[in-house]
């Protein structure tokens, strides 16, 4: 798809796979329209260096009156929806203001969409979440498992995943939902998730945590690929058979903590133990996702290996730090 001159609004750019989607569309020559809440001294823009190449308006994904506006004024075509309140952690000790963003400020926009969009509209595609699955005994997951999710990060993706097919059955809009397994790669500074985690560790040289007793096994993918997962779902939403329907993406590969942590290690070139804590609560086992219905109807599979991606990684940290120091 030729994305030159395309108006595209992005929801949560300033955040990681937001900011990836932001960049790789500047590059294509999109005119980007971005929402960002707060003017952060490291937001993926900035560390893009893309903040002076697109279109950034200030406010909040709940501000009905602020998104009615973007996408008239704008001429929105496509809009991909990403800001969400995204750490476990944060929401389980935080739960009402991640209801608050990752629910209300998605209907919000699905709300704005359905009063204003004009005709040249052709797609919103809704980040939701392997976690909104849940616990099941049948993996991996296809689109067709039941959504369990139950814990407060989870729980607020899977009303996010079925209030975006609603709006979709109900009101016709064309609308596509992700789900993804777990993005790792460059600009993410989110340094409460584990990869980020390990190679700040890694690099800084720091004690190697990990807070869980290191078997959860999850698929991983790298951020480029999920970047491409989204732009050809975007592409395809022409088709009868793609629009309103949900998507997962993912490496078909779970690996668990200890092992993924003893990858990063080995690509970095370091022989470090690191010390388990046994401590995290609140986490799903096993999840990984199926890929074959993306595979068949989109073409798309990751072209990245675990350890190609993970390499890619390390040099974008190893320059992140290095500046750091300066």
């Amino acid at each position: 798809m030729d994305w030159s001159n395309k108006n595209v609004f992005i929801t949560g750019a300033d955040g990681f796979i937001g900011g990836w989607i932001a960049k790789v569309l500047v590059e294509r020559g999109a005119n980007v329209v971005v929402l960002a809440r707060d003017d952060k001294k490291e937001s993926a823009l900035k560390l893009h260096n893309i903040q002076d190449k697109v279109n950034i308006v200030h406010g909040d994904i709940t501000d009905f009156s602020l998104l009615r506006r973007i996408i008239n004024e704008y001429e929105i075509e496509y809009c991909f929806h990403l800001a969400a309140q995204a750490l476990v952690q944060i929401a389980n000790r935080s739960p009402l203001s991640t209801f608050e963003t990752n629910i209300k400020g998605t209907w919000t926009l699905l709300e704005a969409v359905r009063e204003v969009a004009s005709p040249k509209f052709k797609g919103l595609i809704v980040a939701s979440t392997d976690k909104a699955y849940g616990i099941h005994t049948k993996l991996p997951y296809t689109e067709e498992s039941e959504l369990l999710g139950i814990y407060p990060y989870d729980a607020s993706k899977v009303c996010t995943d079925v209030l975006a097919r609603c709006y979709h059955k109900m009101y016709n809009l064309p609308i596509c939902v992700t789900r993804k397994a777990n993005i790792y790669g460059g600009a993410d500074i989110n340094f409460g998730r584990i990869v980020p985690d390990t190679f700040k560790s890694i690099l800084t040289n720091q004690d190697l945590i990990i807070r869980s007793d290191g078997t959860p096994q999850r698929d991983y993918m790298y951020v480029e690929d999920a970047v491409e997962a989204y732009l050809t779902l975007a592409a395809n939403m022409n088709r009868p058979e793609i629009v309103g329907q949900a998507f997962n993406f993912s490496s078909e590969k779970p690996v668990s903590v200890l092992e993924l942590v003893n990858t990063i290690v080995k690509v970095a070139g370091k022989h470090v133990q690191p010390k388990i804590l046994g401590l995290a609560k609140g986490e799903i086992d096993v999840q990984y996702l199926s890929r074959a219905k993306a595979e068949k109807l989109l073409g798309w599979k990751p072209h990245y290996t675990l350890e190609q991606g993970l390499a890619k990684t390390l040099e974008w940290y190893k320059q992140y730090f290095a500046k750091s120091r300066q």
